[in-house]
């Protein structure tokens, strides 16, 4: 699970995805999980529980960014 940018010139806008590790940061990805807006006043974080689960459970490495939004939202706890 990674970040993958979108938006236009200096508003960028991210989506949380799973995608295989090699492909490119803004190449094919498998699901969208949720998105991450970093300039947004308010909560800037959409997330698809379900999904994100899911990926956890197959085993999905998780980017050090979406490791920390996963734990500001209370998904995502180290042992």
């Amino acid at each position: 699970m990674r970040l993958t940018r979108a938006g236009r010139h200096k508003r960028p806008f991210y989506r949380i995805v799973a995608t295989d590790s090699r492909s490119p940061r803004d190449g094919k990805f498998l699901d969208i999980l949720g998105t991450y807006d970093p300039l947004a006043k308010e909560k800037g974080v959409t997330l698809n529980t379900d999904r994100i689960r899911y990926w956890m459970g197959q085993g999905a490495e998780i980017s050090d960014t979406v490791t920390s939004i996963l734990k500001k939202e209370g998904l995502f706890r180290k042992a």
